[in-house]
């Protein structure tokens, strides 16, 4: 049984910066993706980032620039660094994990385990 818990979450002003964190316990996942995702009030839950275990990083292109996606070398701590924060980046975000080798973050649905989620506010 896989369980994702982010933190890190909070208020900034704009122009700030925050670095999230999701801890992975349970089942190890090897071979898999694992991704940021944001959901703001009234709108679709989009893909931020996502790493697989091996291969190229994705970005939805609000995200580049200003957002790193990284993890632990033991791929049990995914983290998001984000700078320049803007109102438009509130949201709450969730980590999520995908039994895929390449991330399709444009493809939620393919990401079978998900964190509760950590609140971001930028004003």
């Amino acid at each position: 049984h896989v369980q994702l818990v982010e933190s890190g979450g909070g208020s900034v002003q704009p122009g700030g910066s925050l670095t999230l964190s999701c801890v992975l316990s349970g089942l190890p996942i090897t071979n898999a993706c694992m991704a940021w995702f944001r959901q703001s009030s009234g709108k679709e839950r989009e893909g931020v980032a996502g790493i697989p275990s091996a291969g190229q990083i994705s970005y939805a292109e609000f995200a580049k620039g200003r957002f790193t996606i990284s993890r632990d070398g033991a791929k049990t701590t995914l983290y998001l660094q984000m700078n320049n924060l803007q109102p438009d980046d509130t949201a709450m975000y969730f980590c999520a994990a995908a039994r895929t080798t390449y991330c399709f973050i444009d493809l939620p649905s393919t990401f079978t385990s998900w964190g509760q989620g950590t609140q971001v506010t930028v004003s």
